[in-house]
């Protein structure tokens, strides 16, 4: 793979909103009350950082393959001996290769379609096989309710996928990624047209520029730091972003 640079500001705002913060979230009373976290990997066995978390007996790892339709069928049916009959609350769908491509480039089939195959059709996928589990648990509470609590799929997105927001602050080649992230975002507005039915809710977010093996060692957040603000606002959601997209501060993103 050639070597690039990234550059540009990945967020369209880099602060909190005290009005964001002032919503209520809608967690349990106490972590106690979560009583499962599945994770997924390709390699369990050799996933170390995320086996080290393992210490609360509550997370399970699981192997899965996005791209391999049967390791997902394979994956479904350990979720759902896990979660047993009361379904499942929360689908994260955090998935993401960047295959360097350019317009003004070598022509290559195969790397588009493999960078839009991972980002943007795997994970529509993994949500309509795991559909039946979050269905299950949309309907175990009762009302008008839309929320985390009850039913939810993120889609975990990217501020390069905006077309509107595409002026020409980032550089690098990054063609075949915006429009698989794009690809993405369409998905999840397509799940709230068609899942809103169920009081599943769906959103999409842009984490930040994170020090991933994606992201490299000069993106501006650590992991903890993108999760702990993701994970405080998600819990914050309900039928007011329910279809839409966001940064990880809650702030509305242009598709």
């Amino acid at each position: 793979m050639p070597d690039y640079e990234l550059k540009g500001d990945l967020n369209m705002r880099s602060e909190p909103d005290p009005e964001v913060e002032r919503r209520p979230q809608r967690i349990p009373k106490t972590y106690e009350d979560i009583e499962t976290i599945i994770a997924t990997c390709r390699n369990p066995e050799t996933a170390d950082e995320l086996n080290g978390l393992r210490r609360d007996g509550r997370l399970k790892v699981i192997g899965l393959d996005v791209d391999d339709d049967e390791s997902i069928g394979r994956a479904f049916e350990e979720v759902k001996d896990l979660v047993r009959g009361n379904g499942l609350n929360l689908l994260v769908n955090n998935v993401g290769i960047l295959l360097p491509y350019e317009v003004d480039g070598p022509i290559c089939r195969k790397t588009m379609l493999k960078q839009l195959e991972t980002n943007s059709v795997s994970p529509a996928i993994v949500t309509q096989t795991f559909l039946p589990l979050l269905k299950i648990a949309a309907a175990c509470v009762h009302g008008e309710e839309v929320s985390v609590q009850r039913s939810a799929i993120i889609n975990i997105s990217s501020t390069m996928a905006s077309i509107e927001k595409n002026d020409g602050c980032f550089t690098g080649p990054m063609t075949v990624y915006r429009m698989s992230k794009s690809a993405l975002n369409s998905f999840s507005r397509q799940s709230f047209m068609e899942l809103s039915k169920y009081r599943i809710l769906v959103v999409a977010f842009c984490p930040g520029w994170v020090r991933t093996d994606m992201g490299g060692p000069n993106a501006e957040l650590e992991v903890n730091e993108s999760a702990r603000t993701l994970v405080a606002n998600i819990f914050r959601l309900d039928s007011r972003e329910n279809g839409l997209y966001f940064d990880r501060f809650l702030h509305p993103i242009p598709n």
